[in-house]
């Protein structure tokens, strides 16, 4: 019993050393680091878009969403203007409409300007405006 008695020290030390143990690396406040949270846009976004750029045409998207939806996916039809045939996905945030392409690259940041219509500039800054 003596032995068993000595040993209850040594546990206890070590389990309260156990919650000092650090790896050495700072920690990383991953809320700062995060991408801006996605809410409801103001209207559904599913169904067929109009993206359109003054002198340099227009195409078809249909946006696939269920409703509520925060991001969801693009099926470009031809003839898109810049590289928008590369668009796969879309989110919405508290900065406005994200249009990605298939690597994930945003191609365009749009705003809502009421009655279906979105409009922004791509990356390049040219202008865009997408409406139903």
């Amino acid at each position: 019993m003596a032995i068993r008695l000595a040993t209850i020290p040594l546990l206890l030390s070590t389990v309260l050393l156990a919650g000092c143990w650090s790896t050495g690396r700072p920690t990383v406040d991953n809320a700062a680091n995060a991408a801006p949270a996605g809410i409801a846009p103001p209207t559904s976004l599913a169904g067929k878009w109009t993206l359109s750029s003054a002198g340099a045409g227009s195409c078809t998207m249909t946006f696939g969403a269920p409703p509520e939806a925060t991001e969801g996916t693009i099926a470009p039809a031809g003839g898109c203007p810049y590289n928008f045939f590369t668009s796969r996905k879309w989110n919405y945030t508290t900065a406005g409409l994200i249009i990605r392409d298939h690597n994930a690259q945003q191609l365009a940041q749009l705003a809502p300007i009421g009655d279906g219509r979105f409009e922004g500039k791509t990356g390049a800054g040219q202008d865009v405006s997408l409406s139903r």
